[in-house]
């Protein structure tokens, strides 16, 4: 039976999937997220039910625009399929069952894909923009905020002690962030990396955060060897100033890895 609640996963996750990608172009611009009807980027003709069923209109449009024929990037498919697969390995990493329902699992597993889509969404925007979109950060803390009042008034965890913690040195930051280093500097890309970690803190703990941080600074390494490597064997000079690092791409990625593979190893 739970093949069943493994394929009702993934069919939520492929959603989440298409609504990241809405929202990775969306919230840069600031525009709506919720309200507004999705529509073709080069056309902007407004997309009718059957042209954002996730995978399925990809592959029956086979992969072009109905309207304009503007060919859809790749991407947007591969964010879907992978929303899916990701959704269905954190269910499977907590022993999620039908046949083992409590509340606790299922508050955790709810609140852990909101987590998870929040940090799709931070790797998104930076991956594209470079950027740590400030907005996207609150909302995830203020999910965590919730999550922790419930662990606290529910579950009666010790340990909500350490989140008041990292609640205060949040708060700390936020305030250098606002009165102080954005007077002095034009970019606060390094307060806002901060912010991130401190979100992992809150919810994955420490020994994850340190490994998050330790796996990403690796993958940094590996890509840009491997992008050296490329440009030597094509014989390329790159005479183009490089695209900064999206640091919080690599952290939120990671950070989702470590989460599940954590998650395997407690849970069972």
């Amino acid at each position: 039976m739970d093949i069943f609640l493994y394929i009702i996963i993934f069919i939520i996750g492929t959603l989440f999937g298409s609504f990241f990608t809405l929202a990775v172009y969306r919230i840069p611009l600031k525009q709506d997220i919720t309200h507004k009807r999705s529509y073709c980027p080069n056309c902007n003709h407004k997309l009718g039910f059957f042209d954002m069923l996730p995978i399925v209109s990809y592959i029956f449009l086979r992969g072009k625009c109905r309207y304009c024929g503007q060919k859809i990037r790749p991407r947007y498919l591969i964010l879907e399929v992978l929303s899916g697969i990701v959704f269905v390995l954190f269910a499977m990493s907590i022993k999620l069952s039908i046949f083992t329902f409590n509340i606790s699992t299922i508050v955790y597993f709810i609140f852990g894909l909101i987590y998870i889509a929040t940090l799709f969404i931070i790797a998104g925007i930076d991956k594209e923009n470079h950027k740590i979109e400030k907005g996207v950060l609150l909302f995830g803390y203020i999910m965590q905020a919730l999550y922790i009042a419930y662990l606290y008034i529910v579950e009666k965890d010790p340990n909500v002690y350490r989140y008041a913690i990292y609640l205060v040195i949040v708060i700390l930051l936020i305030l250098l962030n606002t009165f102080y280093l954005r007077k002095k500097v034009k970019n606060s890309y390094v307060t806002d990396i901060l912010l991130l970690c401190m979100l992992f803190l809150m919810f994955t703990y420490e020994t994850i955060s340190i490994l998050t941080i330790e796996f990403t600074l690796l993958a940094i390494a590996i890509a840009q060897v491997i992008k050296k490597l490329i440009n030597i064997i094509r014989k390329k000079v790159n005479t183009k100033e490089e695209k900064p690092i999206p640091i919080g791409f690599y952290l939120c990625i990671t950070n989702i890895i470590c989460l599940i593979t954590a998650n395997y190893y407690i849970f069972f």
